[in-house]
C-alpha cells in the first residue's frame, strides 16, 4: 500500500461531557499535544452514543472513531458505561461483518483528572489509524468536496 505524505486522518471522538470531555479540557490547559484531527463530540453520556453515529461517521469520511466516557463505576449517571460496553461489542462484530477494521473504533475510559491520559490515547489513535490508512469501506461519494 502506498501511503500519502499529507495524509493526515479524519478522526471523530465521542467523549462524555462529565469525564472525557473534561479530560480533553485538562490536557489543552496543560498544553498536552494530540492531534488537530480529532473532532470531538460533546455528549451528555457516552451510553447515548447510537452505533448509527458510528456508522454515519465512517459514511461521511472518518477514518477512525473513538468513544471516551466515565471509567466503570464512576459513571455520573450510575450505569451508562455498561450499557455503551454492551452496545459496543455487538457494534465490533457488525463490523467485522462489513469489512472494517476492528482498529478503526475504539472505546476507551478517561476521567476528568486525566488529562494526560486524554492526550496519549489521542496520539495513540492518530498512529494506529494512519498506519491503516484512508477508509475506503463505507465512503459515501456525496460527502467528499
Amino acid at each position: 500500500m502506498q501511503m500519502n505524505e499529507n495524509y493526515k486522518p479524519l478522526i471523530v471522538a465521542f467523549c462524555c461531557n462529565w469525564c472525557s470531555y473534561a479530560g480533553a479540557d485538562l490536557a489543552g490547559n496543560n498544553r498536552l499535544a494530540y492531534p488537530a484531527d480529532v473532532k470531538i463530540i460533546r455528549v451528555p453520556c457516552s451510553c447515548r452514543v447510537n452505533p448509527m453515529f458510528i456508522l454515519r461517521a465512517f459514511q461521511r469520511g472518518a477514518d477512525g472513531v473513538i468513544i471516551c466516557g466515565c471509567h466503570p463505576g464512576d459513571c455520573h449517571y450510575t450505569s451508562g458505561n455498561y450499557y455503551t460496553r454492551r452496545r459496543m461489542a455487538l457494534l465490533f462484530s457488525m463490523l467485522d461483518y462489513l469489512g472494517i477494521e476492528r482498529e478503526r473504533t475504539r472505546v476507551e475510559w478517561v476521567s476528568a483528572a486525566e488529562g494526560a491520559k486524554f492526550a496519549a490515547t489521542m496520539n495513540d489513535f492518530a498512529e494506529k489509524v494512519v498506519s491503516l490508512g484512508e477508509n475506503k469501506r463505507l465512503e459515501d461519494l456525496r460527502c467528499k468536496k
